[in-house]
């Protein structure tokens, strides 16, 4: 019994000491507490007392710089953003400066890769071509009794017989290359027949323009062959052909085509593009300075209207028309033929400026004539120092024809320039042909 009411003593005791223990710490914390609602409450004062001296700080900003608080926070972000703007826009500047010095160089290299990978005749187109002979007797046969073969033949082609003192030779002046191998051509075959009068030569003539034409469609097609190219239209190809007797600041107008042909197809393959369409409108892009007739459009609107009218490709029309810069480049084709046939005209000796000038007068010479009722030809002979134009007999008659020579020869001396003197000479010959059965 006594050991029973120790334990319990002596458990009362422990429990009195618990207790002891636990009122001492809820004292401690109920001091702790105290103390921290005390700093609480001091930084509630001194957060006021901020949030009062930020408040009077930022009126006294305002009344300063006349700004409110939203106004200068939307100022700043402004400023913020201007420069950011700024920055960009050099390291945009940066960049496309970047781009352009690299594309100035790629663009160089692809050009003097295409140029490395051309090869094209140097020589320029001459006005004359030599007729070599055998012997010197023959120009007695040439010329005819009187002259009047000389005549036949300069009348017939429209090309200025030279008979001079150079041996076992005859020189054939004219500015139309077409003329010119006609002429050859003719006299060629006269030499070799051996039949030499007026009415023989107007027969052989005939026949070598006839022939001429059949010519110029084997050189078209033979050119198309050799380019690759493949549909083009049978007029084209005839133009094509006639580009070898055309000429352009004295190069040869097929040889330059041809070059720019295979120079857009160069830089068309180095730039990833179609090289046979490249090829196909470098060839054409000159087509506008083959046809006879005059037109008011110029050379590369006319010939993207026969191109056109032919069924060419738009890419083609337009890098035609477009390559003189007269319409705009809708292709991406179309720089690459300008920029070739810039290449194959400007390279050193590939062009003269002097030979075109004389050219464009001669021609505008027999323009002027023709465009007179009843001129059935027109011939600047002797480098434009003489015009020879034949009219129908039907329609102009003997008075008529003195009228025509001096109304030709004022016009020319209103509206042209040239050096020295022009000789109109109009030519009206009545033939009267029966046959005898």
């Amino acid at each position: 019994m006594s050991e029973g009411e120790n334990r319990i003593k002596q458990k009362e005791k422990d429990l009195n000491d618990k207790n002891q223990l636990a009122q001492k710490h809820i004292q401690e914390y109920e001091t702790k507490k105290a103390n921290i609602d005390r700093q609480v409450d001091v930084l509630k004062i001194k957060q006021e007392e901020l949030d009062r001296e930020h408040d009077e700080h930022i009126k006294r900003l305002e009344k300063i710089s006349n700004l409110k608080a939203e106004e200068a926070k939307a100022e700043l972000i402004e400023v913020i953003k201007n420069e950011a703007r700024t920055d960009a826009m050099a390291h945009v500047q940066e960049i496309m400066e970047e781009a352009k010095l690299k594309a100035n160089k790629e663009a160089k290299k692809i050009i003097i890769q295409t140029i490395q990978r051309t090869a094209a005749e140097t020589a320029i187109e001459n006005a004359i071509t030599v007729f070599n002979l055998e012997s010197d007797d023959i120009k007695g046969q040439i010329i005819g009794r009187e002259g009047r073969n000389i005549r036949a033949l300069e009348a017939a082609t429209g090309v200025d017989l030279v008979v001079d003192d150079t041996p076992e030779a005859i020189i054939l002046s004219c500015f139309d290359p077409l003329r010119r191998e006609i002429a050859r051509l003719s006299l060629q075959r006269l030499v070799q027949d051996g039949r030499m009068h007026p009415a023989r030569i107007e027969e052989v003539v005939e026949k070598t323009k006839k022939q001429i034409e059949e010519q110029v469609m084997e050189i078209g097609e033979r050119t198309v062959i050799e380019l690759g190219i493949h549909g083009l239209h049978k007029e084209l190809i005839r133009m094509v052909g006639r580009m070898r007797f055309r000429s352009s600041y004295g190069q040869n107008l097929l040889m330059h085509s041809r070059e720019t042909a295979n120079l857009c197809a160069i830089m068309a393959s180095e730039l990833g593009l179609n090289p046979k369409l490249a090829k196909r409108a470098g060839l054409l892009h000159d087509i506008g300075k083959v046809p006879d007739e005059e037109s008011e459009l110029s050379h590369a609107l006319l010939g993207a209207k026969l191109a056109e009218k032919y069924g060419e490709h738009p890419s083609v029309v337009n890098a035609i028309a477009a390559h003189h810069d007269e319409v705009e480049m809708k292709f991406v084709i179309s720089p690459i033929i300008q920029a070739c046939d810039a290449m194959s005209g400007a390279r050193p000796g590939a062009r003269r400026e002097i030979m075109q000038s004389y050219l464009e007068r001669i021609k505008d010479l027999e323009t002027l004539a023709m465009s007179y009722k009843g001129v059935e030809k027109a011939y600047a002979i002797q480098a434009g120092r003489e015009l020879r134009v034949i009219v129908e007999s039907e329609k102009v008659s003997d008075s008529e024809s003195e009228k025509l020579s001096f109304e030709i020869a004022d016009k020319i001396q209103k509206e042209m320039q040239y050096p020295g003197q022009i000789k109109i000479t109009v030519i009206r010959e009545k033939r009267a042909v029966n046959v005898a059965r």
